[in-house]
């Protein structure tokens, strides 16, 4: 597993080896703050199957439950039954007057907080159709993303209320995240691909990103990306499609064209996917890890799952943080030359084991145009990180790169 920078003080006597540290030789963010004593076993009930199949079991307690998301209005009478010291509900639906027996009794409880357009203690990853949902029928500005980011800026300097809703979101996105990884994703390498938002559909740099990750995809890795318009799009609809003819590829490239840009109407170019989608049915896994802190940028229906956080520092350390096979950068702006220095930095202080391809595509541009060839190939000289930084114009050379 990858590890990002994150600085924080390390209490005395922690060592890598704790399972915390990485090769940066910083805390993971997804458990930045380590236990100082043993760790209880925790229990995840996330669904009312779980927790009814829990009790016919027998269970008298629910020391070490965690309870998330779960509508128990109609469970009162089994919880009154139940012993719920140490255990923990997260934005549970109870009957009135269950809360302060539940608190009384010894369990945590995390209330539903009122007004927020969306659910701080989601258990899911989610999906572009979901985000998008009702976009066939009404405008964009009325979806659950875009009202979730009218909801980031409104509200100005964050209060107590609205930091933690957000702060709690982003960790469950990113528990939800590592259970993929460990669950569905398990035994895959993930390769990044990174790139422009400007990239248009129906352009040159656009098809030949999602020819570029069909390629990928195809041979076996699980293609990420940072979930937005763009290059991004393109990458996770080549990977979405990489088990389909190489026709019908070559067909959505066209047919999602008549939409080239998510200006001035983001609710045409997401109708533009959908239709793309509902003709393709049943595509390849990939992942997405867009943020709102780009609300402006919104985000791709190719993606299958979609980690969309809050704090796109977050974001951004875990999307690199998870490419275990390696990262492509496509030709882009600010945006990839930070993640290009981001992914160099964790190489150029890894373990020789820990090392991953970082392949550059576009010579001229990362010569020329934004010339970050030439230092990153001063930073790894003598260093591990040197054999695996690459150079290329094709598709095929970098897929070969990536090993």
């Amino acid at each position: 597993m990858r590890d990002v920078l994150f600085f924080l003080d390390l209490p005395d006597g922690l060592a890598p080896q704790d399972g915390l540290i990485g090769r940066s030789g910083y805390p993971d963010p997804m458990n930045a703050i380590p236990a100082l004593g043993p760790t209880p076993r925790t229990l995840e009930v996330e669904s009312l199957g779980d927790f009814d199949a829990l009790v016919a079991g027998g269970a008298s307690e629910m020391a070490g439950w965690h309870l998330q998301s779960l509508d128990l209005t109609e469970r009162s009478t089994v919880l009154k039954a139940l012993d719920p010291s140490g255990a923990m509900f997260l934005g549970c639906h109870l009957q009135e007057g269950m809360e302060q027996s539940l608190r009384a009794r010894g369990a945590l409880v995390f209330p539903i907080l009122p007004g927020l357009p969306f659910n701080p203690y989601r258990p899911a990853l989610y999906t572009g159709p979901e985000l998008y949902e009702g976009v066939t029928a009404r405008p964009y500005e009325a979806t659950p993303d875009a009202l979730i980011y009218a909801w980031t800026k409104s509200q100005g300097p964050a209060g107590i209320e609205s930091a933690i809703s957000a702060a709690l979101h982003d960790h469950h996105i990113g528990e939800a995240l590592q259970e993929a990884l460990t669950g569905p994703f398990a035994g895959r390498k993930i390769v990044g691909i990174m790139g422009g938002h400007t990239a248009r559909r129906g352009g040159a740099a656009y098809d030949d990103a999602a020819r570029l990750a069909r390629g990928i995809a195809a041979a076996g890795h699980l293609v990420a990306t940072g979930g937005g318009p763009g290059a991004m799009e393109a990458a996770n609809l080549g990977a979405y499609l990489s088990a389909f003819d190489e026709g019908e590829l070559e067909a959505a490239l066209r047919e999602i064209a008549i939409v080239p840009v998510f200006r001035p109407s983001v609710s045409a170019w997401a109708r533009a996917a959908l239709a793309v989608l509902g003709k393709r049915p049943g595509g390849t896994w990939n992942l997405g890890v867009p943020t709102w802190f780009y609300g402006h940028e919104p985000p791709n229906m190719f993606a299958t799952h979609i980690a969309k956080y809050f704090a796109n520092s977050v974001r951004e350390a875990v999307l690199l943080q998870k490419c275990t096979g390696g990262v492509v950068f496509l030709p882009g702006a600010a945006g990839t030359v930070q993640e290009v220095f981001q992914d160099a930095c964790e190489n150029y202080y890894g373990a020789a084991e820990t090392i991953t391809p970082m392949v550059l595509v576009g010579v001229k541009h990362w010569t020329e145009d934004l010339p970050a060839w030439p230092l990153l190939r001063s930073l790894a000289e003598g260093r591990g990180m040197a054999e695996s930084l690459h150079l290329v114009d094709s598709a095929e050379e970098a897929i070969a790169a990536l090993g």
